[in-house]
């Protein structure tokens, strides 16, 4: 049932789409906003039909509110695409970026080469990695970790939501990086895949609001020089990768010659760096674990 203006004259959802646009100067955003309210594609509801109702009105105006108080939009919606999937996302997890969906392809890549069967995605927040590998490659069985209780649980939330068989080849546990993995993936890893934290805490106030007063400092920040959860992975991967198997770790432009370092002196037999879109260093991907 449609809702009437102030004046009495009905309010559609084509109204409610121009005002948000021009309160939030966004009318992609105000799309977007539209469609999560109404649970309807844009097409769908500028054709003759009922109009927005006043619950939909009211949580609309809460959308609106909390994103020019600053926050993300992707909390704001709840949700974001990331290649197939549509994820949950909140406060308690890191927002999935575009880098991170090139590093997703680049993992795919090495599952490829080695017809890999075992995954460890490590920090798995959302679980945009893991799920992802799963969805898209159908042999393989992943692991995905955090060492955050309430990431664990949009992790899970996630996994519930995608359904499906690929769903039933996914483990999440928790675990802070190797520690607290299951004694049988000891030299079983074929590939570990992870986005951790690369931020250095002097880094922190340089970043944009939005990122830096909304999203989870720890999935952000690693320590003092921004490459403490890098190292860690990778001093702790020769006890658990296969002779042979690969890891892929997204890092920041600045950290690649330090990563490569760490890759080499863990014994991999070939260390390479790859960019992402905007051609800047992005992965760190090393072959040949010993």
């Amino acid at each position: 049932m449609s809702t009437r203006s102030v004046e009495g004259q009905e309010v559609t959802w084509s109204d409610l789409r121009d005002q948000t646009a021009a309160q939030l100067s966004d009318r992609q955003a105000a799309r977007w906003m539209i469609e999560e309210v109404s649970g309807q594609r844009q097409a769908d509801l500028l054709t003759d039909g009922p109009g927005p109702s006043e619950r939909a009105r009211l949580r609309l105006a809460e959308m609106v509110r909390r994103r020019l108080e600053g926050e993300p939009l992707q909390y704001v919606l709840g949700r974001w695409a990331f290649r197939t999937l549509d994820l949950m996302v909140d406060p308690r997890v890191l927002i999935p970026r575009p880098e991170t969906e090139q590093v997703v392809e680049i993992a795919l890549r090495e599952l490829d080469r080695m017809d890999a069967r075992t995954v460890l995605d490590l920090g798995t927040g959302t679980g945009a990695i893991a799920l992802s590998v799963a969805a898209e490659r159908q042999q393989v069985q992943v692991w995905a970790t955090d060492t955050q209780p309430t990431a664990l649980d949009v992790a899970r939330a996630n996994l519930a939501g995608m359904g499906g068989a690929a769903a039933t080849r996914v483990r999440v546990v928790r675990a802070n990086w190797w520690d607290g993995l299951p004694e049988q993936l000891k030299k079983r890893i074929d590939l570990v895949v992870s986005n951790p934290p690369y931020i250095a805490a002097g880094e922190l106030e340089t970043l944009e609001p939005a990122v830096r007063d909304w999203e989870p400092t720890t999935a952000l920040v690693a320590g003092e020089t921004g490459t403490e959860a890098i190292e860690a992975i990778l001093r702790g991967a020769p006890s658990w990768i296969r002779t042979g198997g690969a890891a892929v770790l997204e890092i920041a432009p600045h950290q690649r010659a330090q990563a490569r370092a760490w890759a080499a002196a863990a014994g991999f037999a070939e260390v390479g760096i790859e960019a992402d879109l905007s051609g800047r260093a992005r992965a760190l991907v090393a072959r040949g674990a010993q």
